[in-house]
Parts: structure tokens; sequence; C-alpha cells
């Protein structure tokens, strides 16, 4: 009986997989402009980090987590998201005891139970930062125009970017706001679906994240978030706003942004293309001044982004961004002609595969004609040892972009392939 894969887990074919490399490869090398040095998280952790982290009440721990007992009956979660255990690894591992910025980034598998769709599965992979340690509202911004530029070398166009931006306060901010929306909401609970009817009670501010067209419509009026800051937050909003002016990226006011976890406080964000139709966000992120705390570290400042590589490869694939380079052959594909070939062969390759040298050879059992076919597609050269060759201790090369061809020393060849190959070409 066939064995299938499970729902929701995509398998990356070989096909794609030059895609998600090119793509890491140009994360890997933007975020590191900016100062920033990879972390890696494991996959599983203890459920209750992202139930106190992200918060009980959000669609992501109440519906979406995979959560299950260890052995020893501890419940444990797959990840659903990245930043509360990169927080977690900064407390535990007394990062913050340096007194310096923790400039971070993660490349990873993430896991939600939710239902599957174009660039959205179940097992889907994120990449992000996370700046612990400032407040300063001009690292916001820097955050912001370092997603803005990682889009920009993915040759996304500039002029189809734009930043959806909000800010909602902080602890002391959040209950009177709290209040508005439910006393504003309460008039409309009649138009609100059954779940949004349920958090009026528990947590209102998630109304403004429902994804219910009715409660979308409702949310459009509600109290503006931007209107119950304290005198800091909104001088830090203010702030933010001048700094992304200052570094040229357009930006609109949301008031229905408020991402959908709890941990976020002040600034929040969606970095969007025109180009997309409704659902236009590439990645989002904010500041969550209250996580490092919450998860048991000193009173300490943070913003950060994640976005998805799954819509990333869409995006860049399908609107507008960099032509993926074909594949690079390999450097040579050898072709033994007859039984001493053939037992010559695995020396060979495995010789010029410690020089540096990417070679394969036929194991299909095909013929001269067949075996060549399938160099002229893979390969930039061809090595034919046959009876002949090996009587005389010499090999056939054949450059498969001229044509050209030289038969040279075997034992030299194995001792310094990359100069007989420079030579071919």
């Amino acid at each position: 009986m066939r064995v299938e894969g499970v729902r929701g887990m995509r398998d990356i074919l070989p096909e794609e997989t030059p895609l998600w490399q090119r793509l890491e490869g140009e994360i890997r090398r933007t975020f590191s402009l900016y100062g920033y040095r990879e972390i890696r998280v494991p996959i599983v952790e203890r459920a209750e980090l992202f139930s106190r982290g992200v918060g009980e009440e959000t669609e992501v721990v109440e519906k979406q987590m995979y959560v299950f007992p260890d052995r020893k009956g501890l419940t444990l979660a797959l990840r659903p998201e990245a930043t509360a255990s990169v927080v977690r690894a900064y407390v535990e591992h007394g990062l913050y005891a340096k007194g310096d910025l923790a400039k971070l980034y993660y490349l990873g598998a993430m896991f939600r139970y939710e239902k599957p769709q174009l660039g959205r599965q179940r097992q889907f992979h994120q990449y992000g930062v996370e700046a612990i340690g400032s407040g300063d509202p001009a690292l916001d911004a820097e955050v912001m125009d370092l997603a803005w530029a990682l889009m920009e070398r993915l040759n996304l166009r500039r002029e189809g970017l734009f930043l959806r931006v909000n800010s909602i306060g902080c602890r002391e901010d959040r209950p009177p706001y709290r209040e508005a929306l439910r006393s504003y909401f309460s008039a409309h609970e009649g138009e609100l679906c059954p779940e949004c009817r349920r958090r009026l009670g528990t947590n209102p501010l998630r109304i403004l994240d429902c994804k219910e067209e009715g409660c979308r419509a409702v949310a459009r009026g509600a109290p503006r978030s931007v209107d119950h800051l304290c005198p800091d937050c909104h001088a830090h909003f203010a702030a933010v706003r001048g700094h992304l002016q200052e570094l040229g990226l357009a930006h609109e006011l949301d008031p229905s942004l408020v991402r959908g976890l709890d941990y976020y406080t002040r600034t929040v964000f969606e970095l969007c293309s025109r180009d997309l139709g409704a659902q236009d966000a590439l990645l989002g992120g904010g500041r969550y001044d209250g996580l490092v705390e919450l998860l048991g570290g000193p009173p300490t400042p943070a913003v950060g982004f994640a976005g998805g590589m799954e819509r990333l490869a869409i995006v860049v694939s399908s609107h507008g961004g960099a032509p993926l380079a074909p594949e690079a052959p390999i450097d040579l594909f050898l072709v033994p002609i007859g039984d001493e070939a053939r037992r010559e062969a695995p020396k060979l390759l495995a010789a010029l595969r410690r020089r540096g040298i990417s070679a394969d050879t036929d194991y299909m059992g095909r013929s001269l004609r067949k075996a060549m076919g399938v160099a002229g597609r893979s390969a930039r050269w061809a090595a034919i040892l046959g009876g002949d060759e090996l009587a005389r201790g010499e090999i056939k090369l054949k450059d498969l972009a001229s044509g050209s061809e030289r038969t040279v020393s075997l034992s030299q060849f194995g001792t310094d392939p990359a100069a007989f190959l420079a030579g071919v070409a």
C-alpha cells in the first residue's frame, strides 16, 4: 500500500530547490549587511512557551498548534512561530548579560494546523530577524528598511512596495483601549461572527484581526489605537514615521493593523506589494517590548519581522522578481567503456571529488551514445575512459560546449584535474 505525505506537509522537489537556495542565500547576505547573525532554535518547544508568549486567546494557540505529550507527560509543541523561541534562547543563555544589542536572524520550518492553500501550508518555512535590546525608534525604521532592502535585492519593484504601519501602544495603553473596543463592538454584537462574540468578553483586540468579512466591515468603524496612545508611545510612533520618511520608504497608517500575536507593543507593520491583489503582505512584524520579561528575563525592548518562504518563492518567480538562474552543471561526467574501466571509475571519481571537482558517472548501464547524451545535459566536460585508454594510461576529455577533445595522462589528470579541465575550455 502506498504511503502518502501528510496533508499540508509539502515536498520541495529538486527542481524547486535551486530557487529556495538562491532565496536563502540572498536572505543571509542581506541580513548580514545589517549586522545580523544566525541563530538556530529547536523545532520542538514546551507548549507553555507559546501559550504564555504568543497568547492564550490567539488563533495560533487556540486552534493551530500541534501539541503532544512526550513519554514523561511533558506537553510539547511544534513551533508555530520563531520569535518566542528566539527570546527563550536569549533569556536562557543570558545573551542580555553582554549589554549589547542582539541582532539575530533565523530560517526554518514552522507548523500550524490550518487549511492548506497556495503559499500557505501546515508545515511552512519562515525567515526573520529579531533586534533585542533597544527601544530606539530608529531601530524600528532600520528593521523595516532591511525588509525593504531584501525585496529590492530580489528585484521586486521599489515603486510596487509599501508599508502598512500602526502603533498599538504599551501595556498601560492597552486596558483603556480594550474597553473602548468592547464598548464599540458590544453595540454591534449581532453583526459579529460567533468567535468574535466570544472574543468580545475575553480580548476584543483580536476582533480587529478577524478575517470574516462581516467582522471586518464592523471593525472599519472601530476606535483607533493611535488615538489611545500615551505621550511616550505617541512620540515614539511619530519618530518612527519620521525616520521612514527620511529613508524614503512609502508607508500608510492602517488603524486596523494589530498583527495576530499578543506579544506585540507599539509599532506593528506589514511590507506589502501592489502587484499581489488582496493578499498583498510579503512579511510582517513589529515591536515586542514585554516579551523578554514575560519569559523570565530583564525588561528588554525588542523589534523584528518574519516572512514566509513559500510566499516569497511564489512572488519572486511570478511577480517580477529576478529570474531563476539555471542550476549549475557539474564539472565532469565520466563515461567508462568496458568492465575494466567500470572497475576503475569509482576510484577516479573519488579522487576527482576530493580535489574539488564535481563529478558523476552512469550507473544505469547506458550505451556510449546515451551516456554522452546524459553528459551533455548535466556537465561541462565528458571524460571517456575505455580499454584502449587504460592500456595507454590515458583519458579522453571532451569540452561539451565547444566539442573540442584532447587526450591526457590519466595519472596526471587524477593528480591535478583542474589544470587539465581549464586547458580544455
